[in-house]
């Protein structure tokens, strides 16, 4: 994941990640998918700002592209934060999330249930 700062257009979103890109696809590696959220509001701000660009890039890379990509982003002005999972880190990750807020939602149905006698 890769979050931009919110003051470049965002028809130039697609082409600044290509440029970075470029580095997995001269290793060997594939770009499996792009997606571009867009403009979003950030959890906290980041450099002052508090909104951000964020873009979602799965690949398939070796580990020392991967991390030239990630060296090459945190160089970058433009990018704000970045995030590198492996994918199944993050499979693992959105499973837990489900099952936290699976169990949240069955918090407050449980207390609604009046007490047998």
């Amino acid at each position: 994941m890769v979050i931009l700062n919110p003051e470049i257009d965002e028809r130039t979103v697609a082409p600044n990640l290509d440029k970075f890109l470029k580095v997995i696809t001269n290793d060997g590696g594939t770009i499996d998918n792009v997606d571009i959220w867009g403009r979003r509001r950030l959890a906290y701000e980041i450099q002052k700002k508090s909104e951000g660009i964020y873009a979602v890039v799965n690949f398939t890379a070796t580990s020392e592209a991967t991390q030239e990509l990630d060296r090459q982003l945190k160089l970058s002005e433009s990018v704000m934060r970045t995030k590198v999972l492996r994918a199944e880190e993050a499979i693992a990750q959105v499973a837990a999330e489900a099952q936290r807020a699976a169990e949240k939602a069955a918090r407050p149905a449980k207390a609604a249930q009046p007490a047998k006698a």
